[in-house]
């Protein structure tokens, strides 16, 4: 198994993301290709419901609505095609998948409650 982490660590051109968390609002900038040389930058935010895999492998799948149709995107953090992740809001989750999202209506699927938030009621 070290070989293999080892081999992954050589060829992994991977960028510094901010560090994120499932439960978190996130903005997702992919890089969309308009010509041979020219790119355009998509913003894509919504909430992360998972993150899999460890390494070269990672993955994690952001969810928005969008005009009332929940969509779901699985981004590979091993890829050039992400720009850069913003942090819009960090959410406190008591779980490590949040696909029970998929089954809410309106502000119930995409209100989580903030970790600041809970800080400021208990103090």
């Amino acid at each position: 198994m070290n070989k293999i982490k080892a081999i992954e660590q050589k060829f992994s051109t991977r960028k510094e993301f901010p560090a994120f968390h499932v439960g978190d609002t996130v903005k997702v900038f992919v890089r969309i290709p308009e010509a041979p040389d020219k790119f355009r930058l998509h913003p894509y935010e919504g909430i992360v419901i998972a993150r899999k895999g460890s390494g070269v492998n990672e993955t994690f799948t952001v969810r928005k609505v969008s005009f009332g149709e929940g969509i779901e995107r699985v981004f590979p953090l091993g890829t050039s095609a992400i720009e850069k992740i913003e942090v819009i809001r960090s959410g406190k989750v008591k779980r490590a998948k949040l696909y029970y999202l998929r089954s809410k209506i309106g502000k119930r699927a995409t209100k989580i409650d903030s970790k600041e938030d809970k800080g400021a009621q208990k103090a």
